[in-house]
């Protein structure tokens, strides 16, 4: 892989990780309204897809959306406004943490319904076959989402139809608190493509440079009319379900297992031992990163809050 792209990957991740952490401290001091879902210890999933994806080319996300927004190239200074339900955010306050959306790069929105964006990006998909435009779709999900009604219809008819979409569950083992095996017999999610006769493909989801080839093929044949794919991402989220989860149903020490396969520490190694890259290098890299978020969780404090002469702006019914 060339170096400048296990750069921006690292990038990516850190800006993710960062941001994550500081919205973490401030959801704490009672600064953020409503719930925080954050993507710590899944960063190489969003960054290693869409990496490979175009502003052109839409995306649905999950409650747990703020990874995919960063890295589908959203600016920090919209998505940390939005946290603080400000006017100046991707979504002029209104979507808050669950709900972000932004159609200049792709964006379609994040969903708070579990599995309720898989028939969004089934129906997006349809459309740019359709208008035979030069897009593609990913939906990103959990593997609870992978039981639901929506899946299974909107992977039966992508299949039928040939449409031009990745299904990309993001397997962290937990869908909220229920481990995978009391919802699932199977195995492997990836299994359940063989019922809709498409590929089904497994990564591994702490790897951000396995995944971005792993997707680099996938994205490829997809937009070439070869038809959907579903990908099973294994991968592990470091913190609770949501901020304030006491986290009974697993042990510290599954935690500290998966935690010794931080993405972020995967691909520092691999740039300081393939790539020849300096710690300081790395060092630049982090304060850059960090001098970025600070700046956006100023620019959110300063800004103004929607008016209440304009609440029910946005607002269809």
């Amino acid at each position: 892989m060339q170096k400048d792209i296990m750069i921006n990957l690292y990038t990516t991740m850190l800006k993710i990780r960062f941001f994550e952490e500081k919205m973490i401290e401030l959801f704490r001091k009672g600064e953020l309204p409503g719930w925080l879902h954050t993507y710590i210890g899944q960063e190489a999933v969003a960054a290693g897809v869409c990496a490979n994806l175009t502003d052109k080319d839409y995306i649905t996300s999950t409650h747990r959306g703020h990874g995919h927004y960063i890295a589908k190239g959203g600016q920090l200074r919209k998505i940390a406004a939005e946290l603080f339900a400000k006017e100046t955010g991707c979504c002029k306050g209104r979507g808050g943490s669950m709900h972000i959306a932004d159609t200049s790069i792709g964006i379609l929105s994040a969903n708070g319904i579990v599995g309720g964006g898989i028939p969004i990006a089934t129906g997006a998909a349809f459309g740019c076959d359709y208008l035979k435009e030069d897009r593609i779709v990913v939906a990103f999900f959990g593997d609870g989402a992978s039981d639901n009604g929506v899946f299974h219809e909107s992977l039966n008819i992508a299949s039928i139809w040939n449409l031009p979409i990745i299904y990309l569950c993001e397997n962290n083992l937990y869908a909220m608190s229920n481990p995978m095996k009391s919802h699932t017999k199977l195995q492997n999610i990836a299994d359940r493509a063989k019922a809709y006769g498409m590929p089904g493909i497994i990564i591994d989801g702490m790897d951000a440079a396995a995944v971005y080839e792993a997707i680099k093929k996938v994205v490829n044949d997809v937009r070439n009319k070869k038809g959907p794919v579903l990908v099973e991402a294994k991968t592990y989220r470091f913190c609770g379900h949501a901020d304030g989860d006491v986290e009974a149903y697993r042990t510290k020490e599954e935690v500290c297992q998966w935690s010794e396969k931080d993405p972020i520490k995967n691909i520092e190694d691999k740039l300081t031992r393939e790539e020849s890259l300096k710690q300081s290098a790395l060092e630049t890299i982090k304060k850059e990163v960090v001098a970025e978020i600070e700046d956006a969780v100023d620019f959110a404090q300063k800004s103004p809050e929607p008016s209440r002469e304009e609440s029910m702006l946005y607002v269809f019914s």
